[in-house]
């Protein structure tokens, strides 16, 4: 049964991590939205079709990976709240997320255990661009 104290905890938690997850999507979000409003996301997204397009994602999603993968997941949302994506391309950029998030974070931890951080960068980049390459094909 659920207790009154147990519900109080899980509302407390779950506030606590609502205001923590909107300190980061909040100020993303913000930022993406005045380069949109500036043109120069633009800009920049005609630079990343290229290699946009072989993962079948708009140009803008440059932006979403590059945060995602320097920063993380969270930062990522932020940007991509900002672009419409068809649930195929929404597919494809969380598991190429999922595989290259948080590359500077990590890379440190994977230093720390006597690993090559930048083979394992360079892999999780590389295994990324593949994957998502693969499932635009098949999708």
């Amino acid at each position: 049964m659920l207790s009154s104290d147990t519900l109080k905890r899980g509302l407390s938690k779950g506030l606590h991590v609502m205001i923590m997850l909107a300190k980061i999507m909040l100020p993303v979000y913000l930022v993406v939205e005045s380069l949109r409003a500036s043109g120069l996301l633009e800009t920049v997204s005609r630079f990343f079709v290229p290699f946009m397009t072989v993962l079948g994602l708009p140009g803008e999603a440059a932006f979403a990976l590059i945060i995602g993968a320097a920063v993380n997941i969270y930062a990522a949302l932020g940007v991509l709240v900002s672009i419409d994506l068809t649930a195929k391309q929404a597919t494809i950029i969380a598991i190429v997320l999922s595989i290259s998030h948080n590359l500077i974070g990590e890379t440190v931890v994977i230093r720390k255990i006597g690993v090559n951080p930048y083979f394992i960068a360079g892999l999780r980049i590389f295994s990324a661009f593949v994957v998502g390459a693969i499932l635009n094909l098949i999708l």
